[in-house]
């Protein structure tokens, strides 16, 4: 069966950054999961494993405004350190959650602290970098109605 929408893939990948770093691997876990065509994993991947079968094994280098976009300066903020008084431990690189003024839940990254500023990101960790994947296809099946309803792989 070839992945194509409304499909259950599985898939072991490794991630690097243009350096070759590592960002992120399924190796010695159990492969990732997702329902094609339901938006699930960043659009750049998900079109390169379109037409793929089980067993195929490839990379894809994926350009950010296929996988999690440019970086936005408009989401990186400085505060007054004043407005993290009830945060213990604060320092750069904690993860928060921020309300937007319609109420919406935002994570957003403490970037850095200095002269009683705290410089924040609310841009994805990933924002603005070229994605290096390689890839192997290790399942494709048939999702089920209600796998389909929920639009996510139970």
């Amino acid at each position: 069966m070839n992945i194509a929408n409304d499909c259950v893939v599985s898939l072991h990948y490794t991630l690097t950054n243009d350096q070759g770093e590592e960002l992120d691997s399924s190796a010695g876990k159990e492969p990732l999961q997702y329902l094609h065509g339901a938006s699930g994993i960043i659009a750049g991947l998900e079109q390169a494993l379109a037409g793929r079968a089980v067993g195929d094994h490839f990379t894809v280098v994926i350009q950010p405004e296929e996988a999690y976009g440019d970086i936005n300066p408009e989401l990186i903020q400085q505060v007054p350190i004043d407005a993290f008084a009830n945060i213990e431990g604060l320092e750069a690189g904690m993860q928060l959650q921020a309300q937007d003024p319609n109420g919406n839940v935002q994570l957003i990254h403490v970037q850095d602290i200095s002269d009683g500023v705290v410089t924040v990101n609310g841009n994805h960790p990933l924002a603005g970098q070229v994605l290096h994947f390689d890839v192997t296809v290790d399942a494709v099946r048939a999702a089920t109605a209600e796998e389909l309803d929920h639009g996510h792989v139970h």
